[in-house]
């Protein structure tokens, strides 16, 4: 891959042999962001798992302390007073049975995260096809199927990320923006390592994080020392 200028330029800042603290690593990625938007910094975790085995999945939900530094359009689907309390709490679109047209054959996906109560499950199952494959099926685990939407909202607009194995069985989540201070990044990159940590399956024999990089949108990855995050 063809790398620019600037990305050059910040890669010499990364010791490529070096597996960093947290702190020296969020002080890099700092340093290493030069694009002229404010970039995402996004920690990519490497397991152990294998996501094929039920017991080894990894998922759930942390609130940043810090937010993600990026407003997030939510979806909910929900009738009567749960309609009502989402519509109160903030959501950017409720609805029901009508929005599957609409993203199903127009092709809207003008959200971020999708939420639904669980009697609206049934409904929100026909769209599994296109919500999945984008992230955006609700989950249990992830609190986005709940009575309780007025909460998920709030959680949500206060900086709630989600957290999943891939297919590779890595785990790509946002920490914050490199406009954030160091110190509102650590809390966030901590707040997400407790997290992640406490979600380790019983099941799991050998390493459960086998590396970790820190990396901003447009930047080189710099590594983490597993054996001090994970210790």
């Amino acid at each position: 891959m063809k790398r620019g200028k600037r990305y050059k330029e910040a890669a010499k800042l990364v010791d490529r042999s070096i597996q960093y603290d947290a702190a020296e690593a969020i002080s890099l990625v700092k340093k290493t962001a030069s694009a002229k938007f404010d970039e995402t910094v996004e920690l990519h975790i490497r397991t152990g798992c294998d996501s094929r085995h039920a017991d080894q999945q990894v998922r759930g939900a942390v609130v940043l302390p810090h937010g993600t530094g990026k407003s997030v359009r939510i979806l909910v689907f929900a009738k009567g007073p749960q309609a009502d309390e989402a519509q109160a709490a903030g959501a950017d679109y409720v609805g029901a049975e009508e929005l599957i047209p609409r993203i199903q054959n127009e092709g809207w996906l003008d959200f971020d995260v999708v939420v639904a109560t669980p009697n609206m499950m049934g409904v929100v199952g026909r769209l599994g096809r296109i919500l999945g494959p984008k992230g955006l099926m609700p989950n249990p685990k992830a609190g986005t199927v709940t009575m309780d939407v007025a909460k998920a909202i709030k959680d949500i607009k206060a900086g709630k990320v989600e957290y999943r194995l891939d297919k590779s069985n890595i785990i790509h989540v946002p920490v914050g923006k490199a406009s954030f201070t160091e110190e509102q990044l650590a809390d966030n990159f901590q707040a997400l390592m407790n997290a992640v940590l406490r979600a380790k399956p019983s099941s799991l024999k050998g390493a459960y994080i086998k590396s970790a990089t820190l990396t901003t949108t447009m930047g080189p990855g710099v590594k983490l020392a597993v054996a001090k995050i994970a210790g």
